[in-house]
């Protein structure tokens, strides 16, 4: 059965769509022409009818978007990817949230169909690339049963909204702490999934799709705006983050809260990267080198074979480079003035292509305080609220007074940073798991909204993520600074909730444990006359094991690198060393070192007072056998394995599943090859906030239990330090084991 598209128009009222149920009401938002675009967010202190306009147009603007698949069988097919449920699972979930809310909020005492509010509760949270989701794809309802289900959710709504004593100016503006939070997280949580729809639509098959009449048109197809995208320089500034308790609109939990930034020089591309610059990536091979790749991001690549980004269509030959471009409904010839669409993993390799290929400090992604920092305080045209079907030319729409484009609309700016509550932001009791779940450094945040973003999504106060292979309609902009260190570029002024490694102080303990000289450390021992502790020197005597115990010099790993002292010294030995650690200020900086072969930091005295370090690398060292990764040793990719020597320093107690990485070690792709060796140390200081208890291991006894193809062969104590500052250390004495495979 084709469903047809075709929007039948009279003084403003959506009357019905053929084959479809009719779309409920008025909907302000439908053009003379019949296409429809999004109203700017519902305030609310709105009056009952304003806010019954925006209910409909939230709606109406979902019947549209999914009357564009070409047939019954269309809302039933899964994505190429297995990552997501099919369309009609979003079809059903935006209608089965309100009724949920409404009733958590005490607006409703009863489900409507709980079967139905039961089924499409819960979407899927893609995971890793290759977690594909293998759940029951014949559970699904009609597609006829899921209309009528719509229908009597519209008219539950639009009761409530007309009869309920709530919106009576007498209760208005809605806030926080009225039930009626529960409605227009109903409209907000609606129009989100009216972009991540649109995504999954743009990814089906062509032939299963259609343009509706009532989409807007694409505002600057087949156009040739072509302009150089030169680089803006920006000086220190302070930015202000988030959005304000009382501000007239609804807002997501993390939106809320509040820190200051001082954000560091840099510069910033004025446009967004389009696909005339990304095709040059593409013909120079970028694709097929492993160097410009992330771990994860080249494990991602070769599982999907990947050859260019994702909407781009092959039109011809592969070695002709040419391509078209699949909108949401259309393939449309290539628009080399669009910004390119890719993912966090495309994004990033291209900076490091161009960074390689241009010289001079390295290219990276926007910073969240960065893209702060490039906005201006002022309205201006942006491509967003669906005022376009589509992109538009990166330098289509006037840029805003600092000269930069796009910072908001066109498509999102994938950031440098994990996805992260700001300071004083607290889940909100109506949908409690919206944002904590993603606080787990393994969603990239992205930022400005895209040409599809509306109501809140297309708010200055937007800040939304997503794990770093997926597609969203999201590009990037380039960034240089002055030392290459996207963390560096902000420094927090009042945070109070940020993670334990990703703090500006525990970088700078850790920068000053591997790189600070005794002197150093120690510059106000003689004023105390006391005597000194014995200690070694951790990152320096690890290495030393690794050397003084292996066997063999090819590969060696540093899982739980930090900052890389020890996995520089493995260098000296060893034709190639990888370091890994999940925290990505730990990496950025180890990278900093393997790029430029020295880094300042700060070495905090008292109070504010202290004094500005350098660590270096030691020139004898061949920086070329060193790289350096973010990763999660717990699930690291399966084509790391085979190594001469691991060295894991004091990684294994702040680890949630210890035992896991343990296992990795030895079977199947086992990252310790035969007679290889791993080096372990540990003070076994659990701590639940790290490792739930039932998972701790008690003592080398439990390890022996793990390691099973090990034997051990040496353990000794290592006293060491970890300066706070001039009169507090952190002293501590872990064990060290080195175990040799059989």
């Amino acid at each position: 059965m084709h469903i047809a598209a075709r929007l039948d128009v009279k003084n403003n009222d959506i009357l019905e769509y053929t084959g479809l149920p009719p779309v409920y009401g008025k909907c302000p938002g439908v053009h003379a022409d019949g296409t429809i675009t999004s109203l700017q967010q519902v305030r609310l202190d709105s009056s009952r009818q304003e806010i019954l306009d925006y209910f409909n147009n939230s709606w109406s603007l979902t019947e549209v978007l999914l009357s564009g698949l070409a047939n019954e069988e269309a809302y039933y097919r899964r994505p190429y990817h297995q990552l997501r449920h099919p369309l009609i699972f979003y079809y059903g979930h935006v209608a089965s949230l309100y009724i949920n809310k409404l009733r958590v909020a005490g607006l409703l005492d009863k489900p409507l169909n709980a079967d139905f509010e039961k089924l499409f509760e819960m979407g899927v949270d893609e995971m890793r690339w290759d977690d594909l989701h293998d759940g029951n794809q014949f559970i699904w309802p009609l597609l006829a049963d899921v209309r009528a289900y719509r229908k009597q959710v519209y008219e539950i709504i639009s009761n409530l909204i007309e009869t309920h004593p709530h919106l009576e100016p007498s209760h208005l503006p809605i806030t926080q702490e009225s039930p009626m939070w529960a409605l227009v997280m109903g409209f907000e949580h609606e129009r989100i999934h009216l972009e991540t729809s649109s995504v999954l639509i743009r990814e089906l098959p062509i032939e299963c799709v259609r343009k509706p009449d009532a989409w807007p048109a694409i505002e600057s197809i087949n156009t040739q705006n072509f302009s150089a995208n030169s680089m803006i320089n920006m000086d220190e500034s302070q930015v202000s983050l988030g959005k304000p308790h009382d501000f007239p609109t609804f807002g997501w939990d993390n939106e809320y809260g509040s820190e200051v930034r001082i954000v560091r020089p840099f510069a910033a591309s004025k446009q967004l990267i389009s696909n005339r610059e990304f095709l040059d990536f593409v013909k120079a091979g970028g694709y097929a080198e492993e160097k410009y790749w992330s771990l994860d991001g080249w494990d991602w690549r070769c599982f999907r074979n990947i050859k260019f980004p994702s909407f781009w269509v092959q039109d011809g030959p592969s070695g002709l480079h040419l391509y078209k471009i699949r909108t949401i409904f259309e393939i449309v010839d290539m628009q080399p003035d669009w910004p390119v669409c890719v993912n966090y993993h495309e994004a990033k390799a291209y900076c490091a292509w161009k960074s390689e290929n241009d010289g001079g400090a390295p290219y990276r992604l926007l910073t969240e305080a960065e893209h702060h920092a490039i906005r201006d305080g002022k309205e201006y045209i942006a491509n967003n609220n669906l005022k376009s079907g589509g992109e538009s030319s990166v330098n289509a729409k006037t840029p805003n007074s600092k000269g930069f484009h796009d910072v908001f609309g066109n498509v999102w700016q994938w950031c440098e940073d994990h996805f992260h509550p700001l300071s004083g932001a607290n889940p909100h009791p109506y949908y409690d798991d919206f944002s904590a779940p993603c606080y787990d450094g393994k969603h990239q945040m992205i930022l400005g909204g895209s040409f599809i973003s509306t109501g809140d999504q297309a708010s200055r106060f937007a800040r939304f993520h997503f794990r770093p292979h997926f597609f969203q309609h999201a590009g990037f902009r380039i960034v240089q600074s002055e030392d290459g260190n996207a963390q560096s570029g902000a420094r927090l002024l009042n945070n109070n909730s940020a993670p334990t490694y990703e703090t500006q102080e525990m970088l700078n303990k850790y920068m000053l444990t591997h790189w600070g000289s005794d002197k150093e450390i120690w510059d106000k021992v003689p004023q105390f006359n006391l005597a000194r502790p014995e200690i070694v020197d951790l990152p320096m005597k690890c290495a030393e094991l690794i050397a003084q115990y292996a066997s063999s010099f090819g590969r060696a790993l540093d899982l739980g690198c930090a900052v890389g002292r020890s996995t520089f010294e493995m260098a000296r030995h060893f034709k190639e060393v990888i370091g890994i650690d999940y925290s990505y200020e730990f990496i950025n900086n180890a990278n900093i070192l393997n790029n430029k072969g020295e880094l300042s930091y700060w070495r905090k005295d008292s109070g504010e007072e202290g004094v500005s370090l350098t660590a270096k690398v030691d020139p004898e060292i061949d920086r070329s056998r060193v790289r350096f990764e973010q990763g999660d040793a717990c699930i690291l990719p399966v084509h790391l394995n085979g190594f001469d020597a691991v060295l894991m320093a004091n990684v294994l107690c702040r680890l949630p599943e210890p035992a896991a990485c343990l296992k990795r070690m030895q079977g199947e792709n086992a990252l310790v090859k035969k007679d290889g060796i791993l080096v372990m140390t540990t003070p076994f200081s659990w701590l639940e906030e790290y490792t739930p208890k039932s998972r701790w291991l008690n003592g080398i006894a439990d390890v022996k239990e793990i390691l099973t193809e090990f034997e051990l062969i040496h353990q000794e104590e290592l006293p060491f330090l970890i300066r706070e500052h001039s009169r507090k250390f952190e002293y501590i004495i872990t064990l060290a084991s080195v175990w040799r495979k059989k």
